[in-house]
């Protein structure tokens, strides 16, 4: 079986995708927490009727650091900053 970009997927096929939030990602969220769980299910079911992958766009990391665009470079940082912290366990973000 090949595996199918979640936005290729049918209605039946994207019920079975399990969603895990990372550790922490919503430790900022200034909501209180019947707002978040409502945030929550807005996504799932984003994901589960396709509308996220429409409104997505793929984007690729080496093109963000090569731009000359300073958001995308920031962007770029941030992006690879998460992910060492999901590959090493690191976690940098308040340290100045």
């Amino acid at each position: 079986m090949t595996k199918k970009k979640p936005k290729d997927m049918t209605p039946e096929e994207r019920k079975e995708l399990k969603i895990e939030f990372a550790p922490g990602c919503f430790d900022r969220f200034e909501g209180t927490q019947e707002e978040l769980d409502e945030l929550i299910a807005e996504i799932k079911n984003m994901i589960q009727d396709g509308s996220l992958f429409e409104k997505s766009k793929e984007i690729d990391i080496d093109e963000l650091v090569e731009s000359d665009d300073p958001d995308d470079q920031a962007l770029a940082t941030r992006l690879l900053k998460a992910i060492d912290r999901d590959i090493n366990g690191s976690d940098d973000r308040y340290m100045q």
